[in-house]
C-alpha cells in the first residue's frame, strides 16, 4: 500500500510505525472472512480492510469525523485478522496508534468522556474496584437487570500453598481478576506447587496497562507498565524463571512491554527482559511433567473457549487444550473458535448491543456438544460468558486444582 502521511504524523515514532504497518497491507481482504464485526454488520468499514483505509485517510491528512471514530470504536481489537493475514499486517498496533491520534483531535461527547474516564479511574484501581464490586454483589437483587447481570457472584480464594520451592515464577494479581475471581491465581499456585514450583505475586504490581492503553491513554498505560516492571524486577534479580500469566488479556499486554517501552532509556532493557520471560500458564505447564496432575473431581465434558488474546495475540492456540487432555479432561466439540465472545476488555460496556450479539453467537458455538461446563483462560471472557451461560463458567486451571 502506498502512503503519504502528513508531517505531523510522519515525524513521530508512532506515525512511522503506523506507516510501515500500512505499507504491509496488500488489500487482499482475507481478514474480512474472520472479523467478528464484519460478519455481524456486513459493512466494509467495520472490517479490518475498511478500517485500514479509514486510518490511512486520517493519517494522510483527510478530515476525520465521528463516523470514522465509530467504525474504529466497533473494532474489538481481537486480532483475528492478524492470524489470517498472509502479509503479517500488525493491525492491533495500527488501530491503537491511530485511535490515540484521533482521540487527541476529535472531541467525544460528554457522556462518552465520563464513561471512559470512570473506566480508567476505577477498574484498574483495586482499592476502588474491589469495594465497589462487593457493594454491587451485596445489593445485586435491587440493581437494574442490565447491571445485575454484569455483577458476578462473590468468589473466595482457597488457601495458597505454604511450601517454598527452589523454582519460583511470578504471577500478576491484576485488577479485575484479583477482585472478581481471586481463586484463579490461588488455584494456579496449588497446581504449580504439585509440580515443585512456587508461584508468587508482587504486591506493588497492579493493572497490566491494557485498559488505559487501549482507551487511548497511552502515557497512563506506559506508567502502569513501568510500575509493574519495578515491582517484578527484584524477583527477577533473585532468580524467578518466568512471569506466568493466568489472564491472557494481561499476558498479551505484558508480552508487548519490550516493544512499547523500546524508546524509554530507563526501562527499554528491563521491559524487553520482562516480555521475554512472559509465559501463558498453559504454555508453562506444557513444558512440565504433568504426571502428578489429575482433576480433583470429574468435571464432566468441558467446552474450552480460547480467548482472542491467547490465540491471536500470544499465539498459543491449542496449548491449553493439550494440557487439559494430558490431565485426563474430556473436551467438548466447539465451533467458530476464532471468533470473539464480545468481552474485549471494556468493549462490553462501550459497545453493549454488538457485544451481546457476539456473546449469543459464542455461547451457541460453545454448547453445540452439550458440555457440562465452559472453561476459559481470561477473566474478562469468564465474566462475560458467565452473564448469559446456562452452565458453570470458570478458569481452566481450577479444573486441575488439587484442593
Amino acid at each position: 500500500m502506498q502512503t503519504n502521511l502528513v508531517q505531523k504524523f510522519s515525524n513521530t515514532a508512532e506515525g512511522q510505525e503506523a506507516e510501515s504497518i500500512l505499507r504491509a497491507c496488500v488489500h487482499c481482504g482475507f481478514c474480512t472472512a474472520t472479523c467478528p464485526t464484519y460478519q455481524e454488520l456486513n459493512d466494509e468499514r467495520d472490517g479490518p480492510r475498511g478500517r485500514i483505509y479509514l486510518m490511512k485517510q486520517f493519517l494522510e491528512g483527510y478530515d476525520v469525523t465521528e463516523k470514522t471514530q465509530t467504525h474504529l470504536d466497533r473494532c474489538l481489537t481481537c486480532r483475528s485478522c492478524e492470524t489470517t493475514c498472509p502479509s503479517g499486517v500488525q493491525y492491533g498496533r495500527l488501530v491503537d496508534i491511530t485511535r490515540g491520534f484521533i482521540d487527541e483531535r476529535l472531541e467525544r461527547s460528554r457522556r462518552e468522556k465520563v464513561i471512559r474516564w470512570a473506566l480508567r479511574r476505577i477498574v484498574p484501581n483495586r482499592t476502588l474496584f474491589a469495594p465497589l464490586l462487593r457493594l454491587g454483589q451485596l445489593f445485586q437483587p435491587a440493581l437494574p437487570d442490565t447491571l445485575k447481570a454484569k455483577v458476578p457472584p462473590r468468589q473466595t480464594a482457597k488457601p495458597w500453598p505454604t511450601a517454598k520451592h527452589d523454582r519460583v515464577v511470578v504471577a500478576l494479581a491484576g485488577c479485575v481478576q484479583s477482585a472478581a475471581t481471586p481463586n484463579t491465581n490461588a488455584a494456579a499456585a496449588r497446581v504449580l506447587d504439585k509440580l515443585g514450583v512456587s508461584l508468587v505475586e508482587a504486591s506493588e504490581a497492579g493493572c497490566c496497562g491494557a485498559l488505559n492503553y487501549h482507551l487511548s491513554a497511552h502515557e497512563d498505560g506506559l506508567d502502569d507498565m513501568r510500575r509493574n516492571i519495578d515491582a517484578w524486577w527484584p524477583l527477577v534479580e533473585n532468580g524467578a524463571e518466568a512471569i506466568v500469566m493466568t489472564a491472557s488479556g494481561c499476558g498479551a499486554m505484558v508480552q508487548d512491554y519490550g516493544h512499547l517501552l523500546r524508546h524509554d532509556p530507563a526501562y527499554a532493557e528491563k521491559a524487553e527482559t520482562i516480555s521475554s520471560m512472559t509465559r501463558d500458564l498453559g504454555a508453562f505447564l506444557l513444558q512440565e511433567d504433568l504426571g502428578p496432575l489429575k482433576p480433583a473431581k470429574d468435571p464432566g465434558k468441558v467446552a474450552f473457549h480460547c480467548p482472542c488474546t491467547l490465540q491471536h495475540a500470544m499465539k498459543q492456540n491449542g496449548v491449553v487444550e493439550q494440557v487439559m487432555r494430558k490431565a485426563g479432561i474430556t473436551l467438548a466439540e466447539t465451533r467458530d473458535r476464532h471468533l470473539c465472545c464480545g468481552s474485549a476488555g471494556t468493549y462490553s460496556i462501550l459497545q453493549p448491543e454488538l457485544s451481546q450479539r457476539l456473546l449469543k453467537n459464542k455461547l451457541q458455538a460453545l454448547t453445540v456438544d452439550q458440555p457440562d461446563r465452559i472453561a476459559t483462560a481470561n477473566v474478562g471472557c469468564q465474566l462475560h460468558l458467565g452473564t448469559k451461560a446456562d452452565r458453570p463458567v470458570q478458569h481452566w486451571i481450577e479444573l486441575l486444582d488439587p484442593v
